[in-house]
């Protein structure tokens, strides 16, 4: 009997012993979520871009092909590129895709028929395009896309000179961290996205693979929603969430913030709080509705923007590049957060991430403007 005894003696220590390992694996990872998001919220002033490349080709004229200039990252992009054209001396056009596959491909083969130096493929996917990226390539007019997939840097398969984004897995990680840690480790997360976009799933796949890392947190839904179709979607999928789910719901996690542009209605007629569950950050893009949100605190606590701006001189230097038979920059942009804590500095008086960094006078530099 004393020997059983001392089994079960020992077994249930054992057992506490899991038990305590398991709490400290959990505090552990709740403390490394705080520490990466603290990284991620810090400032950037620093420039860690090229510093070298091809003097400005002279006289080009490059056409900005928008998925869809509803999308304030999209529209933020072509403004960066609109004023780095300007400043490396070349004529920009831009069209709009108007959130559907059919006018993006009247965009993509209007801009074709203009033949010009260059073509920027603005927050589509290059497998939807085939077709016209196709002719493109034979016809020698070389293309950058801006989130035209999942990763950054030359894609030859698809006809791309550069894919100009910050790295998918990274934004990722960073808004659903935060969840992790804003909950302390108790999230009850949402997570929107839009399957026509490979990169949307790709980061929505990232971040619901981080919350699953999170032994208290639970991913209560994965909602595929157009995101062209926010607008008229996502206040009557909000109110159905908020029925299935109640305050289990702590906190949504999204692709882009233009989802986020159509729940405040719904939220406020069941009672919720702007600064209340359920949370929201979005991982893409930093629009300036997104930050007026933040501000206020009215249902967003953050984004994980692309410092939009620069990402349109960057895609002016690629497309330079390419002109001149150089390899691509190189460059990929670090991911940064922004909260209610920063957004007063990391915001701008425009509402957009734009980097003190200095950009715009190292790209002016290495085009010899």
């Amino acid at each position: 009997m004393n020997a059983i005894r001392s089994r079960l003696g020992a077994l249930a220590l054992g057992f506490s012993t899991l038990g305590f390992a398991s709490h400290a694996l959990a505090d552990d990872f709740i403390e490394a979520a705080r520490q990466k998001v603290a990284v991620a919220t810090m400032s950037q002033e620093k420039w860690d871009g090229p510093t070298s490349g091809p003097k400005a080709a002279a006289g080009k004229t490059i056409v900005f092909v928008a998925a869809d200039l509803k999308n304030g990252g999209i529209l933020g992009v072509s403004k960066g590129v609109e004023e780095a054209g300007k400043a490396i001396g070349w004529s920009v056009r831009v069209m709009d895709g108007q959130g559907t596959v059919s006018a993006r491909t009247a965009a993509l083969n209007q801009a074709l028929a203009l033949k010009p130096a260059g073509i920027v493929v603005g927050g589509f996917d290059t497998t939807e395009q085939k077709v016209a990226f196709e002719n493109a390539a034979k016809s020698g007019i070389p293309l950058v896309g801006w989130h035209s997939g999942e990763k950054p840097g030359p894609n030859a398969a698809a006809g791309l000179f550069a894919n100009v984004t910050t790295t998918a897995d990274d934004v990722a990680e960073a808004a659903a961290l935060w969840a992790v840690a804003d909950s302390g480790g108790k999230a009850g997360v949402v997570i929107f996205t839009d399957s026509q976009y490979a990169i949307a799933v790709y980061k929505a796949r990232a971040m619901e693979a981080v919350i699953k890392k999170c032994g208290g947190c639970t991913v209560l839904s994965f909602e595929d929603s157009p995101i062209a179709e926010s607008s008229t979607r996502m206040p009557q999928l909000t109110t159905s969430l908020l029925q299935r789910f109640g305050d289990k719901w702590t906190h949504s996690l999204a692709i882009n913030d233009l989802y986020f542009d159509f729940m405040g209605s719904s939220l406020t007629a069941a009672g919720k709080k702007g600064d209340g569950n359920p949370k929201a950050v979005s991982a893409g893009d930093g629009s300036e509705a997104a930050y007026q949100r933040i501000r206020s605190k009215r249902f967003q606590s953050g984004t994980v923007p692309e410092p939009l701006n620069m990402q349109g001189w960057q895609i002016v230097d690629e497309l330079n590049r390419a002109f001149t038979k150089a390899p691509w920059s190189g460059y990929v942009p670090k991911v940064h957060l922004v909260t209610a804590e920063n957004v007063a500095k990391d915001g701008g008086p425009k509402n957009l991430f734009d980097p003190d960094n200095g950009y715009r006078k190292h790209y002016t530099a290495i085009w010899g403007k």
